[in-house]
């Protein structure tokens, strides 16, 4: 009973943003700030895993980027992919350009045997690379499979493996270290 109802849940949810998504593209002031409002939430959900305290940033830039872009988006039953791929993307730059601008000093790294290592999932995704981060949020959160978060990473099938495997790997190797 549960499972329907957030599956109804869902799909309204769904129904609402592409209706509000022909509305903006239509030229409906209204419907776009509804549009963003309603997409905010999801937007955050695959942003802050991927950014980490740059999340908001890149929520913001991504918000900004659906805002620009929406008369471009050709099918608005695709809006939740695209906006996903937006996401994906906005929070990759941010999380680099946080990373250029704040090196981890080994004195930051807890050592072997630190209690908060293993409590903090945070301070464990931290440690893994944006690229690592955004394959690890599109499969295991997101759900998606290695094909489909290949295309909005941008690289091969392979690669996207080959990531997923070194960050569940680095991952594992920090929460259990």
């Amino acid at each position: 009973m549960t499972a329907d109802l957030t599956d109804r849940t869902r799909k309204d949810a769904g129904d609402r943003g592409v209706a509000l998504a022909r509305a903006a593209r239509a030229g409906d002031t209204l419907a776009l700030h509804q549009l963003l409002d309603h997409l905010t939430p999801y937007i955050a959900r695959i942003c802050a895993p991927i950014a980490l305290a740059d999340g908001p940033d890149a929520t913001q830039e991504t918000l900004l980027a659906v805002f620009r872009s929406l008369r471009s988006l050709k099918d608005p039953q695709a809006l939740y992919g695209w906006v996903r791929a937006i996401a994906v993307r906005e929070a990759v730059r941010i999380a680099r350009r946080a990373a250029r601008a704040h090196p981890a000093e080994l004195a930051d790294v807890p050592e072997r045997g630190d209690p908060q290592l293993a409590a903090d999932i945070d301070d464990v995704l931290t440690r893994l690379s944006p690229e690592h981060r955004a394959v690890l949020v599109m499969r295991d959160l997101e759900g998606l499979d290695e094909e489909a978060a290949a295309a909005l990473l941008g690289v091969p099938a392979g690669t996207a493996k080959s990531r997923l495997h070194r960050a569940r790997m680095s991952f594992r190797k920090a929460w259990s270290s």
